[in-house]
């Protein structure tokens, strides 16, 4: 009972970082349940031996509704632009299935360390280039199909492979493009959504080679983790709601920055 009720404040805490911060589903659940799968099974048990696995699979379902449920926040309060959005969501979902098909044939512990890697770049990039802490003096243009596809299809693989999402480079991205941080947080979510889709779906289709895992489970998702951190989540949006666009910019970006460095210490803390 403790490790569900460790998980639905874990959910909720996934519910506040995905409203104020783009991110929840990977950053917030990757770390947690590969942590509980390890502790909770003895090793070489099937559940140990794919714990990256399910932990990345389950946090790209707790992003279908997270990222839904903040897209529909945002929307109403106004932050989203969608002719920004748009030209992002094809190639993004694209890339998400192929990263999702490759995850599966790497081994955990290689999918640990292409995580925590990844983390520990993303964060020097914010802090050593311009346009992050501190939004362009002067608006970018607005980018066109030839480097929007690209980039989409990269941000795709990226995001499935490692169950992150995608705000982790959409945000700066839509920072550097001149968006304050309430704007690049909320257009995370919806460019979250085919990360989530495409990406769950893999993992579910793909997983016929994996260990049976129990009957909870389908492919990797772990069904009982996912509704106890869905449920947590969507407690996190509602009570988190009120304070979009109420935190000041330059401590957003400076927070973003301080929880993907917590993230990243408690990743490789075993």
């Amino acid at each position: 009972m403790s490790l569900y009720l460790l998980l639905a404040i874990f959910g909720c805490l996934a519910g506040v970082t995905t409203v104020l911060f783009g991110f929840g589903g990977g950053f917030v659940v990757v770390p947690l349940l590969y942590k509980l799968l390890t502790l909770t099974h003895p090793p070489g048990s099937p559940a140990a031996t794919a714990a990256m696995q399910i932990a990345v699979a389950t946090s790209t379902c707790v992003m279908i509704f997270g990222a839904a449920m903040a897209t529909r926040r945002h929307q109403r309060a106004g932050n989203i632009e969608w002719p920004r959005v748009r030209p992002l969501l094809a190639p993004i979902a694209i890339g998400a299935a192929c990263g999702a098909a490759a995850a599966t044939w790497v081994d955990g512990g290689s999918l640990r360390w292409a995580f925590a890697g990844y983390l520990a770049l993303t964060i020097l990039d914010c802090v050593l280039r311009p346009g992050f802490l501190a939004r362009p003096a002067t608006a970018a243009r607005r980018a066109g199909a030839a480097a929007n596809t690209p980039v989409g299809l990269v941000i795709g693989v990226i995001a499935a492979f490692l169950g992150v999402g995608g705000s982790v480079m959409t945000v700066p991205l839509m920072r550097r493009r001149g968006a304050d941080m309430t704007r690049a947080t909320a257009m995370a979510n919806p460019l979250s959504l085919p990360v989530a889709l495409a990406g769950a779906g893999a993992y579910v289709v793909l997983a016929w080679r994996a260990p049976a895992l129990g009957d909870w489970h389908i492919g990797y998702v772990d069904l009982r983790a996912l509704l106890i951190l869905v449920a947590g989540s969507w407690i996190g949006i509602r009570l988190t709601t009120p304070f979009i666009g109420k935190v000041p910019d330059r401590i957003h970006a400076r927070v973003y920055i301080a929880l993907l460095v917590v993230v990243l210490v408690a990743m490789l803390a075993r």
